[in-house]
């Protein structure tokens, strides 16, 4: 299992253990995590499980998609540390990893 911290945008922070091949939006589903509501169940079709990646993450995460970067103009308070977290696999390379929620997905 992979750790990963999910943090409100109130600073609340939820560290839980994600099954590696998951994507962090599954794992932050699994786990109830407030503050991603992932209307679209991951298809890359609605911006809702916006995430802040840590700027040391970013490498690790990948880079983002054409797709990705398309849904996100959708988004609220984007920033260049922006992803949609249906679209981050976990790995063991990811156990660390600390993800942070904007105000709101709407």
């Amino acid at each position: 299992m992979t750790k990963i911290t999910y943090i409100e945008h109130d600073g609340t922070e939820h560290v839980v253990d994600v099954k590696p091949g998951l994507t962090l939006m599954e794992g932050a589903v699994k786990n109830n995590i407030p503050g991603i509501d992932a209307d679209c169940g991951g298809a890359c079709a609605c911006a809702t499980c916006h995430v802040y990646i840590d700027k040391a993450w970013a490498d690790k995460t990948g880079a983002s998609t054409a797709m990705e970067e398309s849904m996100l103009d959708f988004a609220e308070g984007v920033e260049p540390n922006s992803r949609l977290s249906c679209q981050i696999k976990v790995s063991d390379a990811l156990d660390g990893l600390i993800v942070r929620m904007p105000e709101s997905q709407h």
